[in-house]
């Protein structure tokens, strides 16, 4: 119940936070304006898929024991 693989919100956290390092922020004030656009850019569709990818992702950690997943 714990895996990151299980929670939607953290796979879009690693994504917005891969996307925010490939601009390369010097310093806070550029770090949270690429937050804010990067947030902005997440689709309803992304989210949507996520959900439904759920099943998939709870078969895979299942069949991990709880561990790494290729999610």
């Amino acid at each position: 119940s714990q895996s990151p693989d299980l929670n939607p919100i953290e796979i879009l956290w690693k994504e917005l936070k891969t996307a925010v390092h490939k601009c390369s922020p010097s310093n806070l004030t550029e770090l949270e304006l690429f937050y804010k656009e990067e947030w902005e850019k997440i689709s309803v569709s992304r989210c949507a898929k996520l959900i439904e990818t759920y099943p998939k992702r709870l078969t895979a950690v299942i069949a991990a024991k709880g561990g790494a997943t290729k999610y």
